[in-house]
């Protein structure tokens, strides 16, 4: 799991960015896979540094 560094809208998806290794990484999720996560797009956007990600699960979590 990585910490969530920023967030933008894309289109229909939301592109998020993580770091790991050192290395700026990027992933991409749309409005469906987050609402099936249960994650709030919106708080996602307003406030990505309380999420994390594990982008080989393709799954995002919150810190709250």
């Amino acid at each position: 799991m990585y910490d969530i560094k920023a967030s933008k809208k894309m289109g229909d998806s939301i592109l998020i960015s993580y770091e790991e290794n050192g290395t700026n990484k990027y992933e991409s999720y749309n409005f469906y896979e987050l609402l099936n996560m249960k994650i709030n797009s919106l708080d996602l956007l307003d406030r990505p540094m309380s999420y994390r990600v594990d982008p080989k699960a393709h799954r995002i979590v919150s810190n709250k």
